[in-house]
């Protein structure tokens, strides 16, 4: 009990004297004082609630005819559309998911933006790979051969861009029309893909830095380029737009947006 009573007397001197120190402080510096207090609280508030509100659109690029506008109508309808046409404007839409309109549980929307991939229309990519949760590269997996460098060159730039490698933006080489039987499998696709970037990284490290548009460089120095050495994660899957077989995009997605 004394030593409580000890401890107790021992705060009352403290908060008199805290009270001194106070009086002795001019009104202006302790309006300063506390108005620093204030915004330091609200700033440091401000950017928990910016960390917390993680982004929920998926962006769809690739070489155009690769079947991006089919995918991008079967994860809204559940149908390919007019999807078969070459799209010339970017299509922007945030949806349930259509395969998540009959569960019973609320799930969250996504911001679904299909990006023509036509070279002129390109430089639209970069309007939304800033707010991107996710990128889905979609590759013609039945004409991949004769596309295989203007596919890699694409994706080259997409991978050294500032605004994906500082975020680290998943990535997703989606191999489009599996369904076909002359269709190339995601391992050819992903093996080749590599070769050619590893190709693209040698002629693109000779030329002079003042003509280098990129903005980071791919790979280990000295090693054969491979997609596990990309500042974020690369990854490949199957899918085939016209039969509705989107599985594996979905769960990309359902992994980076959650529901």
């Amino acid at each position: 009990m004394e030593q409580l009573d000890q401890w107790k007397e021992q705060l009352l001197h403290w908060r008199t004297l805290a009270e001194d120190q106070l009086r002795q402080v001019p009104p202006v510096q302790l309006y300063a004082a506390a108005a620093v207090l204030i915004f330091t609280t609200l700033l440091l508030l401000s950017l928990r609630l910016l960390k917390r509100a993680k982004s929920n659109t998926i962006v769809l690029t690739g070489l155009s005819g690769a079947g991006k506008t089919v995918l991008f109508y079967q994860l809204r309808d559940g149908s390919i559309h007019g999807g078969t046409v070459t799209s010339m404007e970017p299509n922007d839409e945030i949806f349930v998911l259509h395969s998540e309109t009959t569960e019973k549980r609320k799930t969250k929307p996504v911001h679904v933006v299909d990006v023509p991939g036509h070279s002129r229309l390109r430089p639209k990519l970069d309007e939304y790979l800033p707010q991107a949760a996710g990128i889905v590269f979609v590759v013609d997996a039945l004409d991949f051969l004769p596309n295989c460098r203007s596919a890699s060159e694409y994706l080259y730039d997409i991978l050294t861009k500032g605004s994906v490698v500082k975020k680290k933006i998943p990535l997703l080489i989606l191999c489009n029309k599996t369904d076909k039987v002359t269709a190339h499998t995601k391992e050819f696709i992903r093996r080749q893909m590599e070769k050619e970037i590893d190709k693209l990284r040698a002629s693109r490290s000779a030329v002079s830095a003042a003509d280098i548009t990129n903005e980071f460089s791919l790979g280990v120095p000295g090693e054969p380029f491979s997609f596990t050495q990309c500042y974020n994660k690369v990854t490949t899957a199957d899918a085939s737009g016209l039969t509705g077989e989107i599985s594996q995009l979905e769960q990309f997605i359902r992994e980076y947006v959650k529901p």
